[in-house]
């Protein structure tokens, strides 16, 4: 019987990976199994006194609690969670990346919007300025999905009610608000978006007039606003709404794919129920799609900074200014403050599933996590929500939840996202289509309904840089009308998730 497969990730490294279960007494690496290890997570490798570093990828993941012998399987029970100082070294891996000439650049069919950005997809959006218009949000979709008329408009991809929790009850001076703001702002200029309704109650903190204000906004054909009170009630407001909406359809219609190059793509990345294996098979082999986007000429944008902490470093190391690297710490710096003054710790994150799957500090997590920024240099960093100008790879502050963080990803501008899981997430982002890549085999054939890519089969010998071309093949794909899994399953109407900060009046 062949030896249970193992993965020494850095010759630095005091643990060793396991692919398949080890059994009490098998021999691997020339160390015997002490007790069973489930696969995905951490064999000792050599001894390790209490307080002591332990290393996986080369780099620090948490600190032994007890002395760990050889062997011993290395999880919650015996490594801990601790901050230590990280050389930040800014900007000394920046390198000048040339992108290709245009006339060498893949292309993709999208829709080229007024303002010359490309969208993936040509949505018409019902949103809310409060959670009290969300009912009748949802009612108007209702409305023009029971009528039927989406069939006499086939290039429109749908109407979809984009609704939240918030709106009032909030300082209208305050950060909670301009995070809403501009959250709401970039999701109705998203290329993605033919058209838009916004629907609110009247009376709530979050008022549409000084909303279109802020932005210089006008309501014309593909954009309406209406509020419950002024129009007269909830019935008058749903079919007041349904007419604006069956007037926008043929315009929105006209839209026609048209080829445009890969660098009018803004790729979102995102993970989610992350494993033992996330950052050596999915995350990578993405951070390899995103380094041939940047080539293209794309952008990528990587965020969820509870999930890059402790791997930060890495990160100001490949600043393309110590500018860019300074806000990243100073975000990072909010973060301690933030999860301090709540009680909690950076360590709150991972989940109880992400440590069954083999993680077992957020040190570990976010390593692994940041391997989807790929390697190229980090252009600009930006707050949550804020309009994404740059192009090449870049980050934006999030939350590590899911939904919120690819909700400020839109916010900024994405068009396309991409999602590794390794438990299994089930995800989609109306109005950005959601490409799902599992970390290991089984549960890319548990879920084939949910799972896009297959990322396992690198545990079996298949080169990063190959499931790299693959990812990237099928971003074009799915960004020329391909739908994936998600989309094809209907998710995405309820994953508009806006950050929540500040007091609840």
């Amino acid at each position: 019987m062949s030896a249970p497969r193992t993965l020494l990730l850095n010759p630095a490294d005091t643990v060793a990976v396991v692919v398949d279960p080890v059994d009490p007494g098998s021999e691997v690496r020339g160390v015997v199994a002490a007790v069973r290890i489930p696969r995905g997570h951490k064999m000792a490798l050599r001894p390790m006194a209490k307080g002591e570093p332990i290393r996986k990828f080369g780099q620090i993941i948490g600190f032994a609690s007890e002395d760990i012998a050889p062997g011993q399987h290395v999880h919650t029970h015996n490594c801990a969670f601790a901050a230590f100082e990280r050389d930040y070294d800014f900007c000394a891996d920046a390198a000048h990346e040339e992108p290709l000439p245009p006339e060498l650049r893949a292309t993709f069919e999208g829709f080229r919007r007024p303002n010359g950005k490309v969208g993936t997809r040509n949505y018409i959006g019902i949103m809310t300025s409060v959670n009290c218009s969300a009912s009748v949000a949802r009612f108007m979709a209702r409305e023009v999905e029971r009528s039927g008329i989406l069939d006499e408009f086939p290039h429109v991809d749908g109407v979809i009610p984009l609704v939240h929790g918030t709106g009032c009850a909030m300082d209208t001076e305050g950060l909670g608000y301009d995070v809403l703001k501009r959250t709401q702002w970039g999701y109705a200029s998203n290329p993605n978006m033919g058209g838009v309704v916004m629907v609110g109650l009247g009376c709530e903190s979050f008022q549409i007039k000084r909303w279109m204000d802020a932005y210089g906004m006008a309501e014309t054909d593909t954009f309406r606003t209406f509020t419950i009170q002024e129009q007269g009630g909830t019935r008058k407001t749903v079919d007041a709404g349904v007419d604006a909406i069956r007037a926008m359809l043929p315009l929105v219609d006209r839209a026609r794919r048209e080829t445009a190059p890969a660098s009018e793509l803004m790729l979102a990345l995102q993970c989610g129920g992350s494993d033992g294996y996330s950052g050596i098979t999915a995350n990578p082999a993405l951070g390899m799609a995103v380094d041939r986007l940047v080539k293209h000429g794309g952008t990528a944008i990587l965020s969820e900074t509870p999930e890059i902490y402790g791997a930060e470093h890495l990160l100001t190391r490949r600043a393309a200014t110590r500018e860019v690297g300074e806000k990243l710490v100073s975000i990072i710096k909010w973060w301690e403050d933030y999860t301090a003054r709540n009680h909690g710790t950076m360590d709150n994150n991972p989940s109880p599933g992400n440590k069954a799957g083999g993680l077992t500090t957020i040190l570990e997590k976010s390593l692994g996590a940041a391997a989807k920024g790929g390697t190229t240099t980090l252009q600009g960093v930006y707050h949550y929500a804020e309009p994404v100008d740059g192009r090449g790879f870049v980050f934006m502050d999030t939350p590590g939840y899911d939904p919120v963080a690819a909700t400020g990803q839109v916010a900024g501008g994405a068009n396309i996202l991409c999602f590794t899981t390794g438990r299994g997430s089930a995800y989609g982002c109306k109005p950005t289509p959601s490409i799902k890549l599992a970390t290991n085999s089984d549960v890319y054939r548990r879920m084939t309904d949910d799972m896009d890519i297959n990322c396992g089969d690198v545990l079996d010998g298949v080169p990063l840089e190959e499931k790299g071309r693959e990812i990237f093949d099928t971003i074009l794909r799915v960004a020329s009308g391909e739908r994936s899994k998600s989309e094809q399953l209907g998710y995405g109407d309820a994953e508009f998730v806006p950050w929540v900060i500040g007091a609840t009046m």
